[in-house]
């Protein structure tokens, strides 16, 4: 039997330890087992029970500490998520060997771990070779779409993430029931990215007027358009339906249950 991993990646503040939270939450409330494992070695406080924490392992504070080492905040993380890679057999332990797991990875907040770094791919790499079929989560923070230049720079990263970890990706927007009314009726058209949302009339968007600006948006939309790739999906943790969709998305994309035997009923008895 297979296994199933949700590796959980976004820009800091998109809201990845809460929607994992959320998520565990809605699978117990479903009478699914869902497990959460904490890979951000710098992370203060979460609101969830996880199976396995990095920071048992190595804390980014004690790396910064290390005068041998003389790394600031960005260079000790990762210096620590290296030393988890080098280290997988500590992490082996904590998921076992059970079959049919569900894991949700909650990854650190530099989205640059995931988009430029080799690191993140080591990972899947490294799930994969336990059985696991693995899915990404990419969260994006529904702030961005005030923001005609950081939604589409924000679909770039996104689409580099798609690349260079060569997974099943699902994209949701966060935190929708904090978007004012007028985001809220545009979020059709913002939900499928697209060069057109550059000449359309939405009320959603504050536009640069730098003329040199406006056509590096462009440019950035052709490539989105060239892919065809994107697609968000909209979620509140406050919503069980839209929790449900989302979830719905990403089995599909992991082919969760498919291998589960249906269970016959002897007709004649």
């Amino acid at each position: 039997m297979p296994r199933y991993a949700q590796l959980v990646v976004g820009p800091a503040g998109s809201g990845k330890s809460t929607f994992i939270a959320s998520m565990l939450t809605h699978a117990e409330t479903s009478k699914r087992s869902m497990y959460a494992v904490n890979l951000d070695p710098a992370a203060e406080v979460f609101n969830y029970n996880a199976i396995a924490d990095i920071r048992e392992l190595i804390h980014v504070e004690d790396v910064m500490e290390d005068t041998d080492l003389n790394f600031g905040p960005n260079g000790a993380l990762v210096y620590a998520m290296e030393y988890l890679m080098n280290n997988l057999e500590w992490l082996t332990e904590k998921l076992g060997t059970q079959e049919d797991d569900y894991v949700l990875f909650d990854t650190p907040g530099q989205i640059e771990l995931v988009s430029h770094f080799g690191l993140m791919k080591t990972f899947a790499k490294y799930l994969e070779s336990l059985n696991f079929r693995v899915c990404v989560v990419f969260l994006l923070d529904s702030q961005f779409i005030s923001d005609m230049s950081k939604y589409f720079s924000s679909l770039i990263i996104s689409l580099i993430t798609l690349i260079n970890l060569e997974l099943p990706m699902v994209n949701l927007l966060t935190k929708i029931d904090k978007l004012p009314d007028d985001q809220k009726k545009a979020l059709e058209d913002i939900l499928e990215p697209s060069s057109d949302l550059l000449s359309e009339d939405l009320p959603c968007f504050q536009r640069n007027r730098n003329e040199r600006f406006y056509r590096l948006s462009r440019a950035f939309a052709q490539i989105i358009d060239n892919y065809s790739l994107h697609k968000f999906l909209p979620i509140s943790v406050l919503d069980e339906d839209l929790m449900n969709d989302v979830l719905l998305s990403i089995d599909n994309c992991i082919q969760w249950g498919e291998d589960i035997e249906v269970s016959g009923i002897d007709i004649d008895s």
